[in-house]
């Protein structure tokens, strides 16, 4: 593993390093500032948790540092403000010995806020870390001018076009010099993703790290649980977990984060809900109080699952089974960050056993299913989760069959037919199948 003090940084950008206690690089960053140092355009796949902030940040701080020229210099577009309002404070952390400047651009503020960032995008920072949408509020206004932009940082890319954002940043890019070195960052290699590279990035170098892969010291366990019986074993788990100071409780939908939110309250957990719902100030108070310590238990949908940098959160509860496989990822990658410890627990309700199959596959890891706790009552069971027809039961993987007894026809069913006939059945059925024209040509 590298030193920061092998890539040949700026002596300010070494001791702000110095003065933080980071002295080794990560892998992300071990292949990252190499290619961004050299001008290269780059797209690396990683996930939050790897130091893939510090990856862009470092090596484009340092060639401002050195160029030192007028207007906005740095580009770095963000799906989310609390995720700009992060990088923001990470860049500022790092620059701290140096003349850099930073400013985020992002939505929910007031007219104080507005004239502030205008400020900024008029020429009044080196760097500017801004959500789509908000920024081009801005450039149509007429006076913001990226024609000194020298570098483009897209991060959390793929999340950007999960949410819709892929037309504005084609428009904000057509604002910038041809001439720029461009950086993709993602959690997965979409294909949508890879568009967007062809589109944008100049020859690229590629690079991935531990694509899909829940952090080492993550313990993960799984309960079988109906939807009723949830909250009981969200509260079951809370007390069993009494030195856990710091947890997170995910939920598919903004009306369950307020139910269970509201529920644990009521039982005396010192909890607090955050959704996209709530007003920027409320989400900020909310974030301040969770990462200070005075709330401990914070119940969410997936806006907290991606980007947001939170440490020593000791326990991760999925109270549903995310849709997508790699949410889960996301999700339980809040916990065991920078080679610590932490345990996820997952709720699945019979309707989760599919989408929880998926993870299974994707984290390459078949997980110990364990029943609810007696006083709560009985669970579903875990069956191999394959899609089946509607109304159609599974069968028991527990049945024998006893060759040396023929099976009885259920009451009420036609007699089967001799082996012969059948076969003849199949293959006529299979000639009218293969007549039919193919829906896909």
């Amino acid at each position: 593993m590298k030193k920061f003090t092998d890539f040949g940084l700026n002596e300010t950008l070494l001791e702000a390093l110095s003065y933080m206690n980071f002295d080794e690089a990560t892998e992300i960053q071990e292949k990252a500032i190499p290619a961004i140092l050299e001008g290269k355009d780059l797209i690396g796949c990683a996930q939050t948790g790897t130091g893939k902030t510090a990856a862009f940040v470092l090596p484009t701080l340092n060639q401002v540092a050195e160029e030192q020229s007028d207007g906005v210099q740095v580009l770095i577009l963000c799906p989310t403000r609390e995720l700009a309002v992060q990088i923001e404070q990470q860049i500022q952390g790092i620059a701290y010995f140096t003349n850099a400047s930073c400013y985020a651009v992002y939505g929910g503020g007031d007219g104080v806020s507005w004239e502030g960032e205008a400020d900024a995008l008029k020429g009044g920072a080196d760097i500017i870390v801004a959500t789509p949408g908000r920024l081009l509020a801005h450039i149509a206004r007429g006076y913001v001018k990226f024609d000194t932009v020298k570098h483009l940082i897209l991060d959390e890319a793929d999340r950007m076009l999960d949410i819709g954002f892929y037309d504005d940043i084609i428009k904000i890019i057509k604002t910038l010099p041809d001439e720029r070195q461009s950086l993709m960052f993602s959690a997965t290699m979409a294909s949508k993703i890879r568009q967007l590279a062809k589109q944008i990035l100049n020859n690229p170098e590629e690079i991935s790290v531990a694509i899909s892969k829940p952090a080492e010291g993550v313990t993960q366990k799984v309960i079988m649980a109906h939807e009723e019986q949830k909250v009981a074993v969200v509260q079951h788990v809370l007390g069993d977990k009494d030195d856990f100071n710091s947890i997170i409780i995910f939920c598919s939908t903004k009306k369950k984060v307020e139910r269970l939110a509201r529920k644990l309250k009521q039982k005396g957990y010192s909890c607090q809900g955050i959704s996209s719902d709530y007003e920027q100030e409320a989400r900020e108070e909310a974030l301040r109080d969770f990462r200070s310590g005075k709330t401990r238990i914070m119940v969410a949908t997936d806006v907290m699952s991606r980007g947001i940098d939170i440490k020593g959160i000791d326990l991760v509860m999925n109270y549903d089974v995310p849709g997508d496989a790699e949410d889960y990822v996301h999700r339980i990658g809040r916990t065991a960050r920078a080679k610590t410890k932490g345990m996820a627990v997952t709720l699945i309700s019979q309707d989760d056993m599919f989408k929880f199959s998926k993870i299974e596959r994707l984290i390459d890891r078949e997980l110990d299913k364990d029943p609810p706790p007696e006083s709560i009552g009985e669970g579903p069971q875990w069956r191999t989760a394959e899609r089946r027809g509607k109304g159609r039961k599974p069968s028991s993987s527990n049945k024998k069959l006893d060759s040396s007894r023929p099976e009885k026809p259920r009451q009420g069913s036609k007699s089967l037919k001799p082996k012969e006939e059948r076969k003849k059945e199949k293959s006529k059925n299979r000639l009218l199948y293969e007549a039919l024209p193919n829906p896909k040509q």
